[in-house]
């Protein structure tokens, strides 16, 4: 969540500033023509060409379709919605819509603790191997092998692994 809140706020502040250039590439266009600085009126004329393209633009394609994003990741985390169905009637939308928003969240790594199966949504269970390898020596059959806290058995001989596996 931490990633899309970041993500809208930075849409946000940029959506801001190209709003902001279009009163300022007016006065500097007013200012410069009074004073007769090319420029400065110049200049203002280009704010006011990033402000009139880029605020819209900016509102429209980057702020607006994220933040509307921030509505199915609170529906899978706080809401506990897993199925498209279910969220798309939450939201009061199209189902396409849903998977299409769903599509773009995982794509950007906005539900990292989630995987989708279909029009399912599951736990991502998965860890990193390495991390969870352990060392060990049986009590039995004396082998040295590794194991994961999954199968905690010596692969020779099946005997349970002893207390303190040394970690690798």
């Amino acid at each position: 969540m931490d990633k899309l809140h970041k993500d809208i706020k930075k849409y946000a502040i940029l959506s801001v500033i190209f709003t902001a250039f279009f009163p300022i590439g007016a006065i500097m266009l007013g200012v410069g023509l009074s004073m007769k600085t090319p420029g400065l009126w110049g200049t203002g004329i280009g704010f006011l060409v990033l402000g009139f393209y880029g605020a819209p633009s900016c509102w429209a394609v980057a702020f607006a379709p994220t933040k509307a994003l921030e509505k199915v990741v609170n529906a899978v985390n706080n809401q506990h919605l897993y199925t498209v169905n279910e969220i798309a009637a939450q939201l009061g939308c199209r189902e396409r819509t849903v998977r299409d928003q769903l599509d773009i969240c995982f794509r950007r790594g906005y539900l990292p603790q989630y995987k989708r199966n279909g029009d399912h949504i599951e736990a991502n269970f998965n860890r990193d191997i390495l991390s969870a390898v352990h060392a060990a020596e049986c009590p039995n059959c004396g082998a040295k092998y590794t194991f994961a806290p999954d199968d905690p058995r010596c692969p020779y001989c099946g005997s349970p692994v002893p207390a303190k596996p040394d970690n690798r």
